[in-house]
């Protein structure tokens, strides 16, 4: 399984932007699909986005569609969700997450995960 450290997290205002990273530690990362996750308190842990190992396809939560983007570049074995526009909806702690599969698309099911990082929170004020 691949070690996985999200960053990047802060506290904004509503309307602002972020940048988290999500970094593979002593393994790469290029062949596995990534996924962004959050969890607000109270609440179960959610699909936001996910990108194919090699880049080519992406997939969004709703009501993250347009205002976040997901990337990645394989030779710095980083992945990154740039979130526009942030809504106190979206106050939450932030994980990055794959499902061990190669060559795959990345989990949107939670339940796919087998291990979770520290996460990093991101928290919009109004």
């Amino acid at each position: 399984q691949v070690q996985l450290i999200e960053s990047g997290g802060g506290l904004v205002q509503a309307g602002a932007s972020l940048r988290l990273s999500c970094a593979a530690l002593g393994r790469s990362l290029s062949h596995y699909g990534v996924g962004w996750f959050r969890q607000a308190p109270g609440q179960e842990r959610e699909f936001v986005a996910r990108i194919r190992w090699n880049g080519d396809l992406t997939d969004y939560l709703d009501s993250v569609k347009g205002r976040f983007t997901i990337s990645r570049d394989n030779a710095k074995n980083t992945v990154w969700l740039q979130m526009n526009n942030l809504e106190p909806e979206d106050t939450a702690l932030y994980y990055c997450a794959t499902d061990g599969s190669i060559y795959s698309l990345g989990p949107r099911d939670p339940q796919r995960v087998r291990s979770w990082g520290q996460g990093t929170q991101v928290t919009v004020s109004s």
